[in-house]
């Protein structure tokens, strides 16, 4: 299977996860859905760590995680249901990919940093992958935690950042002015790069690892990728599924 086909087969997955649970949080769940598959189908060892910070994207790494076979399209039917594991943020301590609970912005990436730096104590082999949202740079706490990782020297750590530029209530440029996000990561003295968060070529240089600190990426991405009506749509952060909206995400994403 291409990758291409992997992304539409999970994004139909995806969707109709979503609307039999009627939860919504598509838009963010399909910005990153792409950078979720291609970390986990073609880098990721058993030696490596993946935390996802932005936890509203539980959606997405369910899929992903079912398309890898960790997860069976039977526990897909049970998301966001009342006794579930799959709850609408990652809950640790079932799965061993789901290596800590996240949830409330901004604790992702500083809990990367310990377990990169508790690695590298331990002379433990892997690095730590942490995917982050652009709305998360909001938070104080990361800020501190990018000074603490260019301190240490953290060469086992890789954030990748989902920049969409939408949060819940607006642009990020319009809440609080993340606007020039790269300059302002790498002002601190790290390396940042920037991709397309959608294209199969550049999402391989998130496997491209280097040994003078930590690795930031920022993938420019689109909320709602793939469906019309929901790309770069600020409500699609929350709204769910009409049966109407679902039948036509299905046409748009080639359903057969």
């Amino acid at each position: 299977m291409s990758f291409t086909e992997l992304c539409q087969k999970a994004r139909l997955r995806m969707i109709r996860m979503h609307f039999e649970s009627k939860v919504g949080h598509l838009g963010g769940n399909l910005s990153c859905l792409d950078a979720l598959l291609y970390l986990h189908h073609y880098i990721l060892t058993s030696d490596d760590i993946f935390i996802l910070s932005k936890g509203h994207a539980a959606g997405a790494l369910y899929i992903t995680l079912w398309s890898t076979g960790r997860i069976s399209d039977d526990q897909l039917g049970q998301f966001h249901r009342d006794g579930s594991k799959l709850a609408g943020h990652p809950v640790s301590g079932w799965i061993p990919e789901i290596a800590v609970a996240t949830g409330s912005l901004g604790h992702g990436f500083p809990m990367s940093t310990g377990i990169a730096l508790g690695k590298r104590l331990q002379k433990k082999h892997g690095r730590v992958y942490c995917l982050m949202s652009d709305g998360e740079w909001q938070e104080g706490s990361n800020w501190e935690a990018l000074i603490f990782a260019h301190h240490q020297g953290l060469d086992n750590l890789t954030v990748i950042i989902d920049l969409n530029g939408l949060q819940g209530f607006g642009s990020t440029e319009e809440i609080a002015s993340m606007t020039n996000l790269i300059d302002r990561i790498r002002a601190f003295g790290v390396d940042v790069i920037e991709i397309d968060g959608h294209n199969e070529a550049q999402l391989a240089s998130i496997g491209n690892n280097q040994d003078n600190g930590p690795q930031f990426i920022l993938m420019n991405t689109v909320k709602g990728k793939g469906i019309s009506f929901m790309e770069n749509r600020m409500e699609w952060h929350y709204l769910p599924l009409s049966q109407e909206q679902f039948e036509l995400a299905n046409r748009e994403l080639g359903a057969v």
